[in-house]
């Protein structure tokens, strides 16, 4: 709410500048230019104080309304098939490290972040990933949208163990939004461990619930393998690859806590299973409706001092896709260490 301030306030001076002797930003001097300005600001105080009126014994704001940061994401894509007949494929992606910028205004952060591995060595294999987040008092919103193409190693195929074969294969591509509610809003803010735009005070935490709307597009191409497992897989899967392209949509809920362990540290967690409906097409070109499966579970350490924070984050993010023949478990774990600033762009805080 806090973001739509400077927006009130070039409204207030455009319908008052004929009254107002002199521009001031100050909400008490700008409520006295007259009945429209008044009841603006007192819309704006309201609205702030209900949407980010948290118990300050255990929250707090800080004097910035920006911060910057920079990240560093090392990762790990695990993917796993299980087929007719018992046979199973197990390959795991190429370790990678992606480099990231990430902006907050008040309750708004952005972002984008991509693999470092394609810039140093000329590889075609790319991973890009686009956040956009909006965390106040009372919920959480993100949208994000990823594309990842690099390639893995085959570890398990059929009665085969200890593979060691490069896949190429992989085009996928993943985009979404989720929005909570947060039960304990007052005294417990996600925001603190995993955005660093609040400062957890006292240790709290909170259930929380809503909603998830995601895309899957999967493409693996098995069409390279050699031909003792090209001859292997399923009949059904057409000109040898494995293919999704399905929406879901369905209820997230979970628990965050955040633990404030010394001076200036926070340990958070949250857990989070997201249970849904997916509907389109896996591995035919028979649209079907059937159960959506995911889970989505993080761990943060953030350390603050003024101005200044640094972190780290650990996700794991596990999609299950069943169909009546094929079972496709897809996760990425991540460890991503944060360090950033906070600042003001125009003086004093509003």
């Amino acid at each position: 709410m806090k973001s739509l301030r400077l927006l009130f306030l070039v409204l207030l001076a455009f319908f008052s500048c004929g009254s107002a002797q002199a521009l001031s930003f100050n909400l008490d001097s700008i409520a006295e230019w007259g009945k429209f300005p008044r009841f603006v600001v007192n819309t704006y105080r309201w609205g702030d104080k209900f949407f980010n009126g948290y118990d300050t014994t255990y929250v707090q704001g800080t004097p910035y309304k920006f911060n910057a940061k920079v990240t560093t994401d090392s990762w790990l894509d695990g993917y796993s098939f299980d087929l007719p007949n018992n046979k199973k494929i197990y390959m795991l992606s190429d370790p990678s490290t992606s480099v990231g910028v990430y902006v907050t205004y008040l309750a708004v952060s952005a972002g984008y972040d991509v693999n470092i591995n394609q810039l140093l060595t000329g590889s075609r294999q790319t991973r890009e990933r686009w956040r956009f987040g909006f965390n106040c008092m009372l919920f959480a919103a993100e949208a994000y949208w990823i594309r990842n193409d690099v390639g893995t190693t085959l570890k398990h195929f059929g009665s085969d163990h200890h593979l060691n074969i490069p896949f190429d294969g992989i085009n996928n591509t993943t985009w979404g939004i989720d929005a909570y509610y947060f039960f304990s809003h007052k005294r417990y803010s996600e925001a603190a461990s995993f955005n660093f735009s609040r400062v957890q005070k006292r240790s709290s935490g909170s259930f929380y619930a809503g909603f998830s709307i995601y895309s899957q597009k999967l493409d693996f191409d098995f069409s390279s393998l050699p031909l003792q497992y090209v001859m292997q897989l399923p009949s059904h899967w057409s000109d040898n690859h494995y293919r999704v392209n399905t929406h879901n949509y369905a209820i997230r809920a979970g628990y965050g806590y955040n633990w404030v362990f010394a001076p200036k540290w926070v340990l958070g967690v949250s857990e989070s299973p997201v249970i849904g409906v997916r509907k389109g097409y896996v591995n035919s070109d028979i649209e079907k409706v059937s159960v959506s499966l995911y889970n989505r579970a993080k761990v943060s350490v953030v350390w603050n001092s003024g101005r200044f924070f640094a972190g780290a984050v650990g996700k794991c993010d596990v999609a299950i896709v069943n169909n009546k023949r094929t079972t496709y478990a897809g996760g990425v774990l991540s460890g991503e260490a944060v360090f950033g600033i906070r600042f003001n762009l125009w003086g004093k805080p509003l």
